[in-house]
């Protein structure tokens, strides 16, 4: 057994901001977007096509992790309570009937980051450890 001021000392150090990783998802923008914070109900219209734009009147470009990212799953359970199926058919019936289309959906993490630095309505959702000076936490999903 350890003695006690050790196992103090472990648990301090085990507890700390910096032993513990933060894979939390958040929602960024674009930083030139205009746009500080988004509600939960702001990012559910435009990530499940209600509407596309952003409050500071920007086009928003709602971009989807790639199918096979465990980060789009959690996120979708995140933001609608909802698997990635009742997701596909959700849009497979907006997309016959004509009335919108899903988020771009990226074929990697790079372009993700990529369109998130090139337009000012992109938004998307990331591991905190992916934010960088150029986007803006708007939404936090996950701690």
């Amino acid at each position: 057994m350890l003695p006690r001021p050790l196992l103090l000392l472990l648990a301090a150090l085990l507890l700390s901001p910096l032993a513990q990783a933060d894979p939390g998802l958040v929602l960024v923008v674009n930083a030139r977007s205009g746009v500080d914070r988004l509600t939960l109900d702001d990012a559910v219209n435009i990530f499940m096509g209600r509407y596309r734009q952003l409050p500071s009147g920007l086009a928003a470009l709602p971009i989807d992790q790639p199918e096979n990212q465990p980060e789009k799953a959690r996120f979708y359970r995140l933001l609608v309570h909802k698997d990635l199926a009742e997701i596909n058919a959700y849009w497979a019936r907006l997309i016959f009937s004509g009335k919108t289309s899903p988020p771009h959906q990226a074929k990697s993490s790079a372009e993700i980051l990529d369109l998130l630095a090139r337009q000012p309505g992109a938004i998307a959702y990331l591991e905190r450890s992916q934010v960088d000076s150029r986007f803006r936490i708007v939404l936090e999903l996950e701690r």
